[in-house]
């Protein structure tokens, strides 16, 4: 990024999310430094209005875009307005601004995309399904859906699997707010390559 200009800054809670971003765009051939698009981790969202003061119209002016949790989507209401953005911000709206909702989070929405089957053989791969069943039998998990139990079970490992997860998953079937956080940021910059380059191939997950 340092010798070139910048664009586009996309807002994430962490590192995991960042990771999935820019996984998705090197396998739509982007090179997000080269293009003038910096993932910026903000250690959770009570960090927004910082960063927001920081990239927002009344400092570098630059094109943002964010992922956040539909959970926590009232501060990042509150935190757009208060950094000038707009007044009753409805997810539209937010939308149209360039954050984009996670319903749960990402790995959710992850995990929902692959299907429960296809991340048991991933799981299967990375040597972790055993570990996985043990988890399911613990008392405080065996009556959740496998969704809800998978989910908890990346928790600790979501920066890893979330990766692993956007690169094993056909491009049609790529959560939306993945796909248009990162279409929303690459418009800013100079005439690139389509956001749909033909990828290159994940090949085997393992």
């Amino acid at each position: 990024m340092a010798n070139a200009a910048l664009f586009s800054v996309v807002l994430v809670e962490g590192p995991s999310d960042g990771a999935a971003v820019r996984v998705l765009a090197e396998r739509l051939g982007h090179d997000l430094d080269e293009e003038g698009v910096s993932i910026v981790p903000m250690g959770g969202y009570g960090n927004l209005g910082r960063f927001l003061e920081r990239y927002g119209p009344s400092r570098l002016g630059v094109r943002l875009a964010g992922l956040y949790d539909a959970p926590e989507e009232r501060y990042f209401r509150r935190g757009l307005a208060r950094a000038g953005f707009g007044s009753s911000l409805t997810r539209a709206d937010l939308e149209g601004l360039g954050f984009y909702a996670c319903e749960v989070n990402l790995e959710d929405e992850l995990t929902r995309a692959l299907g429960p089957e296809a991340m048991e053989d991933l799981l299967e791969t990375q040597g972790e399904v055993s570990a996985f069943r043990t988890y399911q039998k613990q008392p405080a998990h065996r009556e959740e859906a496998i969704e809800t139990q998978l989910r908890g079970f990346l928790w600790n490992r979501k920066l890893k699997y979330g990766v692993l997860i956007v690169d094993a998953l056909d491009l049609d079937r790529i959560p939306r707010p993945l796909e248009r956080v990162l279409a929303h940021a690459l418009s800013a910059g100079p005439p690139s390559a389509s956001l749909h380059t033909p990828p290159r191939s994940s090949g085997s997950v393992s």
